[in-house]
């Protein structure tokens, strides 16, 4: 079997990658070890030059995890550098090595907020600098598969959050503030997200994977069915045990809050959990069309409700006894 190569892999959809590839299939390059799976990782940030020299002859197929994506990076060049150019870096590198096929994971950022529920097919309209990032790196990656259409092959999958064990993101702390019984709702709580549990994100990754052909397919991924804000903290209540009251602040003023403790964060150059562009996400609508990742032969190994319980009791469990 010619050896998967994963670029980012020490993260928590790289861990659980591994975990289905299995260590003796793959090889890790990542900026920052493996706290699973050091024994195939090499310190390598894709930022720097002579990637190739990593690389192992026997590489077929590179799957692109490295990103920037937290919603509060300084400066907001990193973006740039490591999700635009540090792919620019990868594609070079694999065309010094004859590598034709990759699979990118891109997000359903580049779409925008407030859409309706858009497929793969939806005209693309990042606001966030880290949607335009990942929107660019996508560009650069189709111009790299049409200059040798018949013989490379691109998947880039869009994916909603992804959330799960170990995950320390936006949705780790909506679930740590319900947990802690200091969250409070902003706006009605109608918007509906879409959302990727990291197991089954990983084994559709890895489906992917199974089936490299030339040519490029762009796919969308989230779990199904979307739950609105309300629906979400009902069924982490009920999981936890937990009864939340049922307040609401307006957005507006959710918003002027936010924009007071990026202030703060400014002067002191402390970051906060809360930041006006995580409560404006926060109240969006963000769903996904991702019937053509679900209509093509792949099953989930678990349901998004099996999801959100398993990294509860992983995260929360002293709190759910």
């Amino acid at each position: 079997m010619k050896k998967l190569i994963l670029i980012g892999g020490s993260g928590f959809v790289g861990t659980r990658l591994i975990d289905l590839i299995g260590s003796e299939n793959c090889l890790n390059i990542d900026k920052r070890h493996s706290s699973k799976y050091d024994q195939i990782t090499t310190i390598f940030d894709i930022r720097d030059n002579y990637l190739e020299d990593v690389l192992p002859e026997d590489a077929e197929t590179i799957i692109l995890l490295a990103a920037e994506h937290r919603d509060d990076v300084t400066p907001v060049s990193l973006y740039f550098d490591v999700n635009v150019e540090g792919t620019r870096k990868v594609l070079e590198a694999m065309d010094k090595r004859f590598i034709k096929n990759i699979i990118f994971t891109s997000s359903a950022a580049v779409y925008g907020l407030n859409k309706n529920n858009p497929d793969e097919n939806f005209d693309l309209d990042p606001w966030s600098q880290y949607g335009k990032s990942k929107y660019l790196a996508e560009n650069l990656l189709i111009d790299w598969q049409k200059k040798d259409p018949q013989n490379r092959s691109l998947t880039i999958v869009r994916s909603a959050v992804i959330f799960g064990e170990n995950n320390r993101g936006n949705v780790y702390n909506l679930l740590q503030q319900i947990a802690s019984g200091k969250f409070l709702m902003i706006g009605e709580g109608n918007n509906k997200k879409s959302m990727g549990y990291v197991g089954n994100v990983a084994a559709f990754i890895c489906y992917c994977s199974e089936r490299i052909a030339p040519g490029f397919t762009i796919i969308n991924y989230a779990d199904k069915p979307d739950l609105s804000m309300n629906e979400l903290i009902l069924q982490v209540e009920m999981s936890l045990n937990k009864r939340l009251l049922p307040l609401h602040i307006p957005f507006w003023m959710g918003q002027i809050g936010g924009i007071c403790f990026d202030l703060i964060s400014v002067i002191t150059r402390v970051k906060f959990p809360i930041t006006a562009e995580r409560i404006k996400k926060f109240c969006a609508t963000t769903q996904l069309d991702a019937s053509k990742a679900h209509n093509n032969g792949f099953k989930i190994p678990y349901t998004l409700s099996e999801g959100l319980d398993r990294t509860l009791k992983n995260e929360f469990g002293e709190m759910m006894k």
